[in-house]
């Protein structure tokens, strides 16, 4: 079952890259007492999540931060070494936390997975945006295939 609006996000342990390698993550880490914007997309290096998603939303950083927004985290059922020189690749910085999935644990407790198998892209995560406030979402949208308008940055900004 996909999580709604007025849910608390899930359990699950997810992995950013640090100058020591893969570092896990438990979600309170990331929304517990914060305010977050949160997106997911299929893959990192992917076309439209390279040429317009991601970017979208490092172009947006200062504005979405502007209205209380804690932090603003990527995610991908990648590894984090992928969305690590993905993040170096896009010049994220440190506007956006880029998180890999890499199990897909998240995405699957989520209700958020898409199957791409037979596709040779195996299991991945729909493309999503969420406001997440204390651990409760506030807001969650869900693109269908082929599009990226109502998870885009400029949308997160709307729906502050």
């Amino acid at each position: 079952m996909t999580i709604n609006t007025g849910d608390t996000v899930p359990a699950a342990t997810v992995f950013t890259m640090t100058a020591d390698g893969p570092s896990a993550l438990s979600t309170d880490d990331i929304f517990k007492g914060k305010k977050v914007a949160v997106f997911g997309l299929p893959g990192a290096f992917t076309p439209t999540c390279s040429a317009q998603h991601l970017p979208g939303f490092v172009q947006n950083a200062d504005a979405i931060k502007a209205k209380g927004v804690d932090s603003i985290v990527c995610m991908a059922v990648n590894d984090a070494f992928v969305m690590g020189a993905w993040g170096e690749n896009q010049n994220v910085g440190d506007k956006v936390m880029m998180v890999g999935d890499g199990d897909a644990e998240f995405a699957k407790a989520a209700g958020l997975e898409l199957d791409l198998n037979g596709r040779g892209l195996g299991l991945r995560c729909q493309r999503f945006s969420m406001i997440v406030d204390d651990g409760v979402v506030q807001s969650l949208s869900i693109d269908p295939a082929g599009t990226f308008e109502a998870t885009s940055a400029e949308k997160i900004l709307e729906q502050l």
